[in-house]
């Protein structure tokens, strides 16, 4: 496993919100990815058992695999996400993140890891993109859990 972004926040907000926003893993997915920096449109195509497909104004995004792990103090998930952004780049990457009782609310941990992105706007994806692209999940996450 290639770690390509890992950070972590601080949620004001409580687990129990977490958990059941996680009970309709397409709506949630739908709900943070549409609060990502330069996305017009993002709406649900497909949801299945262990996958999402949602439609972006700059391509098709499949989670698939999607695992949840839920205990009393935290929950656990990882999914493999590809991301076709039109005609011009695909990435692949897999998730893990986890959301655990904090001091002020959640703490929200993501690793991003063995992304590839092929070409050269892949290879410029890959090299400088990890910290703009982990932090905008991050602030994501945190705007959609405290809203």
């Amino acid at each position: 496993m290639s770690v390509w972004f890992e950070g972590s926040l601080e949620i004001d907000c409580d687990l129990g919100q977490v958990k059941r926003a996680f009970e309709n893993p397409g709506e949630l997915y739908v709900g943070i990815v549409g609060l990502m920096p330069g996305l017009t449109s993002v709406e649900l195509v497909e949801q299945g058992d262990g996958s999402v497909t949602i439609r972006t104004n700059e391509g098709l995004m499949r989670r698939t695999n999607i695992a949840k792990h839920v205990e009393a103090d935290r929950v656990v998930v990882s999914f493999e996400e590809s991301y076709e952004a039109g005609s011009k780049v695909t990435t692949t990457s897999h998730f893990s993140e986890e959301f655990s009782t904090g001091e002020a609310g959640v703490t929200y941990h993501l690793v991003m890891s063995d992304v590839e992105a092929p070409g050269v706007l892949g290879f410029f994806y890959q090299k400088f993109g990890s910290s703009k692209t982990g932090d905008a999940f991050l602030s994501a996450y945190k705007a959609h859990f405290e809203k």
